[in-house]
């Protein structure tokens, strides 16, 4: 598969003897065995346990996975949904898992809405798929994660799951960050049986106190006795569907037992010699990412420091232009033919690339379209490698922070907020101008579009090179993007590469989105070109390794609390 990009630009070598320079203040954890990076260290820790128990990077990936539901659960989870890809070396062959979760068949607007009429957006009634049991669409999380290691793990799945039951069961101390997202979720609060695990007398668990999650447990060794049909079948799913019956959601039996993930082909680009491999529609964040690297294969911003003002520009508008092409021709593949081969032809991309103006912002008229409601940034990612060089990238999310807030009693299961990120007024502009996309309309069992984007890439001599990705809604691509950039085009190591300052560009939105780090004096430069910059708190969360000469340098990112990386050291 990586062998079909055959146009090599060129190739920037970094050598490992001075990948670590004491004079740069981030440094990453180096390691020459098996690597886990992720949002929580407890469950970075947890990988490295199941691949010293001689489990590979997918076996990793699937204890990873369920752990973040009880280290994470504002975004960890198994009432979710989301996509993985997979690199297994012996193959030399990429995977791609589309696990999205998606709408009930019986879904209808009436039904989400209480209404035949679309209601205007400052209407309650959008509360009923944020914050209720009708938010919620049918969850791939468990069926994505064991499809993977049907088909790639090699450890015994009761080995894989035995720590992370034991995770739940014993607890897990609750951090500072936990104490106060619990805090400010008012959703949890709203459910009888969400408010009994993480508030007491009605407030949420003390720091450093222990959150125990026994429900979750038992719905863990359900999944471990029975694989999927622990979830998709029994009695985990009589308690959802009961639920769902006495709250008025929409998921049925037959949703659950008929839900299958999807093994779709990935998307790719060469970028100055590199091979990027991505998340193919759902995903829009791929399409948004390849388009953004594709413009600068057009533009040598190696020559501009990784922090002027000119590539703080040629990122905003690659990026402007790459949000265009998932605007408008984005959806479910399965209900819409989505023209990436188009989308990404190079006739587009340098139609794209030669309307940028070198020292002036683009009007929203300039970005010609190729002829939603605000996304959520409680996403997580995390990456993994192998002793062996199998690599996994997995992004996965409940929607909202705590999803919909809703629990289904007896299972520790916390439900996703998805039914919120349909495009429900079609041919209306959505909450940040952006004209939704005929492919995101909503569908009864139809996949909602994503704006994840877990991402691999190869050097020239087809060799892992990075493996990387990030929570941040519409942010996602653009964290990734400055990593990538960084690396490539600015040979800086991956700490480095991914406390770069950030900046976000919608289309056609006119704000350009930017963290603190970014100075005032470019900020005044970047407004005098005809930007509007507009002060956002972070973008993204990128949990990344970098792989220079058969060492793993892993980093994960200090924007958001207690992620971490941990290494095998046998």
């Amino acid at each position: 598969m990586k062998k079909l990009l055959i146009l090599i630009l060129f190739f920037t070598y970094i050598d490992a003897t001075d990948y670590i320079d004491y004079k740069h203040p981030f440094h990453p954890t180096s390691g020459k065995s098996g690597m886990v990076v992720s949002q929580n260290a407890l469950s970075s820790e947890l990988g490295i346990k199941i691949l010293d128990m001689g489990g590979n990077a997918v076996d990793a990936a699937v204890a990873v996975g369920f752990s973040l539901a009880t280290t994470l659960p504002r975004a960890g989870n198994v009432g979710g949904g989301g996509f993985m890809l997979i690199y297994i070396k012996e193959k030399d062959e990429i995977f791609y898992i589309d696990y999205r979760s998606k709408s009930p068949k019986n879904a209808t607007i009436e039904k989400l809405l209480s209404t035949k009429k679309i209601p205007p957006r400052d209407s309650k009634l959008w509360e009923r798929v944020d914050y209720t049991y009708l938010a919620s669409a049918v969850p791939g999380t468990v069926y994505g994660l064991l499809e993977a290691h049907k088909n790639f793990g090699s450890l015994e799945l009761q080995e894989i799951m035995q720590p992370v039951i034991e995770q739940a069961e014993k607890g897990v101390y609750v951090s500072k960050d936990l104490n106060y997202v619990i805090d400010v979720t008012p959703q949890l609060e709203n459910d009888t049986e969400s408010a009994s695990i993480f508030l007491k007398n009605g407030k949420p668990p003390a720091e450093a106190s222990i959150l125990k999650r026994p429900d979750l447990a038992n719905t863990f060794r359900e999944i471990s006795k029975h694989g999927v049909k622990g979830f998709y079948e029994g009695d985990i799913a009589d308690k959802i569907v009961s639920a769902m019956e006495k709250n008025n959601g929409l998921i049925t039996h037959d949703d659950l037992k008929n839900y299958r993930p999807f093994f779709r082909m990935p998307i790719a680009i060469n970028y100055k010699g590199y091979k990027v491999f991505t998340a193919s529609p759902p995903s829009g964040g791929g399409v948004t990412l390849l388009t953004s690297l594709s413009i600068l294969n057009n533009i040598n911003i190696k020559k501009y420091k990784n922090d002027s003002t000119k590539t703080y520009h040629y990122l905003a508008e690659a990026l402007m232009r790459g949000h265009n092409n998932r605007s408008h021709y984005v959806g479910d593949p399965e209900y819409f033919n989505v023209p990436i081969e188009k989308l990404l032809s190079p006739k587009r991309i340098k139609e794209l690339a030669s309307s940028i103006d070198s020292n002036k912002a683009s009007s929203v008229s300039q970005v010609i379209p190729f002829k939603p409601r605000k996304e959520s940034k409680d996403t997580t990612h995390f990456s993994i490698v192998d002793k062996d060089g199998n690599a996994v990238s997995n992004s996965y999310t409940l929607g909202l922070s705590f999803g919909s807030g809703v629990t289904i009693p007896g299972t520790g299961i916390l439900m996703n907020s998805q039914m919120n990120n349909f495009a429900y007024r079609y041919g209306e502009k959505g909450s940040i101008g952006r004209v939704v996309s005929p492919g995101n309309r909503f569908e009864p069992g139809k996949k909602p579009m994503s704006t994840m984007a877990p991402t691999i890439v190869f050097d020239k001599n087809d060799e892992l090179f990075l493996v990387t990705g990030s929570p941040g809604g519409s942010d996602i691509p653009a964290a990734i993007l400055r990593v990538i950039t960084g690396v490539i085009d600015f040979d800086l190591d991956i700490g480095e590469a991914t406390m770069l300052p950030r900046i976000h560009k919608d289309w056609p939105y006119r704000g350009l989105e930017h963290e603190r780090a970014v100075s005032r004096d470019i900020v005044r430069r970047l407004s005098s070109m005809g930007h509007e910059p507009e002060y956002e708190n972070t973008i993204g969360s990128t949990q990344s390794i970098h792989i220079v000469d058969d060492v793993n340098y892993g980093y994960a990112d200090l924007r958001r609390p207690n992620a971490g990386v941990s290494v095998q050291t046998n």
